[in-house]
């Protein structure tokens, strides 16, 4: 049997700036087909995807809830008859992506997170996001997004 993994924080700060990257990669691709395989792969790398993933992603509201590898593609890069709301979150481009956690919590292999996480386009405008990202440590494999909520503040 395996010895239990261990996180930290900094394992959970690592984990955040791999996926920040990430979607900035997506954005910079130099044509749709080539966006959607660095979709695949952010998706793939960061998100567990044996169907019991919890994604309800920021700027959707029809299919609010995603479950696998299509549906959270779609969300980054759209141009899914099945999910018509998406535009493709990470084609904005964005420029830069940065964390700003409130708090982490780390209890055996898993971690819960929550902020703000700040998305600068090229013109320097910055959209910013509040989030729940709740990690889970899977042996051989590393960190992988068990659930992510991320919404727009409300404005009154």
């Amino acid at each position: 049997m395996e010895p239990p993994i261990k996180l930290t924080e900094k394992d959970v700060l690592a984990a955040q700036q791999s996926w920040a990257q990430a979607v900035v990669e997506v954005g910079l691709a130099d044509r749709w087909e080539a966006a959607h395989a660095r979709a695949t792969k952010l998706v793939s790398d960061h998100y567990i995807l044996d169907g019991s993933l919890l994604f309800c992603p920021t700027k959707a509201s029809l299919s609010q809830f995603r479950q696998n590898l299509d549906a959270a593609v779609s969300y980054f890069v759209g141009n899914n008859m099945d999910f018509h709301e998406d535009t493709g979150f990470a084609l904005q481009p964005w420029s830069a992506v940065r964390f700003e956690n409130f708090g982490i919590q780390i209890t055996g292999d898993f971690a819960v997170t929550m902020g703000n996480y700040f998305f600068q386009n090229a013109g320097g405008v910055t959209l910013k996001a509040e989030y729940t990202l709740v990690y889970r440590a899977l042996q051989g494999i590393g960190l992988r997004i068990v659930a992510h909520h991320s919404a727009i503040p409300f404005e009154a």
